[in-house]
């Protein structure tokens, strides 16, 4: 029979090294609390209006992403309005920010949290908010509204209209060629109820400057569910959650908005 003695030396011999008995105890333990994995995000953008909507994020990133529902805090100071006028020709008004106006107080604002992926992403994400400025937002005013948690770390950015030198006080607030359109209200509240119904809620009750210029663009707006899923769960929530609630009814299928709104507007004809 082999002893142990000349069995440990027979493994030395093929440079082998026997493992350590029970009695020396356990390997030193490696602690990774705490370490990022590499390849992590390090900027972030706060979407508050149509970049809550997965599919509108994903037409402009080319890749599925993914968000984090959270709110601003009050203590950022501006509110969310429909105060950014479509660039380019394209005449409606979209929700923006903008300072509380007299009379008013900053309210918070629930929306959604995404990484970006590199420069060439986020310079697509500008591109798509030509007619707004990304500026950064302080972490410490933003709060997560489900079990999911926000990113520890990177830097977190959100869009401002940008300012047009000469605007004057609400001259940004929708018009009779700058009106709501209901195409873009139905992208946002997509984006919110695919939250829950909660949220979507919260959404128009922290949203401000609802305006009696609203057009009702919908593709087939006299069949809404047609094209647009939630058209029925969105029109009630319109219709029953201020300061919303209190325009809905002016909202207008195209040609009656084109006799009330602009046919109104033309210069009469001397006869």
């Amino acid at each position: 029979m082999i002893s142990r003695r000349r069995a440990l030396l027979g493994l030395a011999s093929f440079g082998l090294a026997a493992a350590p008995s029970l009695a020396s105890g356990p390997a030193a333990a490696r602690d990774f609390w705490g370490e990022a994995m590499p390849g992590q995000p390090t900027d972030f953008l706060f979407g508050y209006g149509t970049l809550i909507s997965e599919p509108s994020r994903t037409a402009t990133s080319g890749r599925r992403v993914s968000a984090v529902p959270a709110r601003i805090s009050s203590r950022f100071g501006l509110i969310r309005g429909f105060v950014a006028r479509g660039h380019g020709g394209v005449g409606f008004t979209a929700l923006g920010l903008r300072p509380p106006r007299a009379g008013e107080a900053a309210s918070s604002i629930n929306g959604v949290i995404f990484p970006v992926a590199g420069a060439d992403e986020m310079a697509a994400f500008d591109r798509r908010e030509s007619g707004y400025d990304r500026v950064e937002l302080d972490p410490a005013l933003v709060e997560p509204v489900g079990w999911q948690g926000l990113p520890r770390g990177g830097r977190v950015w959100i869009y401002q209209p940008r300012a047009r030198r000469d605007a004057g006080e609400g001259s940004d607030v929708a018009d009779a060629d700058y009106p709501l359109v209901q195409s873009y209200v139905d992208v946002v509240l997509q984006g919110a109820l695919a939250e829950g119904p909660a949220f979507a809620r919260e959404l128009i009750e922290t949203s401000f400057d609802w305006s009696p210029f609203w057009l009702n663009d919908r593709p087939i707006p006299r069949r809404p569910w047609a094209e647009t899923e939630d058209a029925g769960a969105i029109d009630r929530l319109l219709a029953t959650v201020e300061p919303a609630a209190s325009q809905f009814r002016n909202r207008l299928y195209p040609e009656l908005y084109a006799a009330r709104h602009l046919m109104a507007a033309q210069p009469a004809v001397p006869r």
